[in-house]
């Protein structure tokens, strides 16, 4: 039943990316710029911050500005999707209790709905990078693999926090805090390298090695040593664990949400 309700949701594409795309409309229905209002807040955020801890950090603006945007955009992805991820059943509950759709179509949905926000915001990219002077390799071509991995980890997350969030309402607000404090202690703004002889802390930190499998090929610098490594066992091991959990309370997800 769970192999199922995956390929049938694979199979409706056009309806969870329509679906997708229409809650990006409604969200700014009646607004001008829509969904560009995120893109010129992070816009905003981005100057702020990289005038500001370019010169607490002693770093040079021209490097630290691309480097802040990339580690900003991609955590904003990674965070939308974990967040999402925790509704992903229980803010559709009308439609899970009234119409027989697959599962996976409402967290391919939320994946997918976040990928479009980022695609938005990914115009800063250019922006900045040329006001800084920064050029983009070849090695940036490796953003595609990273990206597919940053998408099929967000899938299963959403699965396994979508299905843990309707039978324990608990769960959302406590992701909701362990986020804020985990932005804080992961390499987003500040590099890898001030950490000294405890590099390897934010070298084996997860969610740093996501945004530097992205980062990094657009920087034109090397990845991390295990960051491809730990991508790959994340992606490996979360679909195990998911898989086993999807498939044995599935059927229990209608009466959860």
């Amino acid at each position: 039943m769970a192999l199922r309700d995956l390929a049938s949701g694979m199979n409706q594409h056009w309806l969870w990316r329509a679906m997708a795309m229409q809650d990006i409309v409604l969200r700014y229905r009646g607004s001008v710029l829509g969904p560009l209002w995120l893109t010129f807040s992070t816009a905003i955020m981005i100057a702020a911050m990289g005038f500001v801890y370019s010169q607490i950090f002693h770093l040079d603006p021209e490097r630290y500005v691309p480097f802040l945007t990339l580690g900003l955009l991609i955590w904003q992805f990674i965070s939308s999707v974990i967040t999402d991820g925790c509704s992903a059943f229980m803010s559709v509950q009308h439609a899970i209790q009234q119409v027989r759709l697959p599962y996976t179509v409402h967290v391919l949905r939320s994946v997918f709905r976040n990928l479009l926000i980022l695609g938005h915001n990914a115009v800063l990219v250019p922006i900045v990078f040329l006001m800084m002077g920064h050029g983009i390799g070849w090695d940036a071509l490796m953003v595609i693999p990273g990206l597919i991995l940053l998408c099929v980890n967000g899938f299963w997350i959403s699965i396994l926090l979508g299905m843990l969030s309707a039978r324990f309402r608990d769960v959302p607000p406590i992701v909701a805090a362990l986020l804020q404090v985990v932005f804080f202690v992961t390499p987003v703004f500040w590099t890898v390298e001030t950490l000294g002889r405890y590099r390897h802390v934010g070298d084996f930190n997860p969610l740093f090695a996501a945004i530097d499998v992205i980062r990094a090929p657009l920087l034109g610098e090397p990845v991390a040593p295990y960051s491809w490594q730990i991508v790959g066992v994340m992606t490996v091991g979360g679909l195990l664990v998911t898989a086993v959990f999807f498939s044995r309370f599935r059927s229990r997800i209608a009466y959860w949400v």
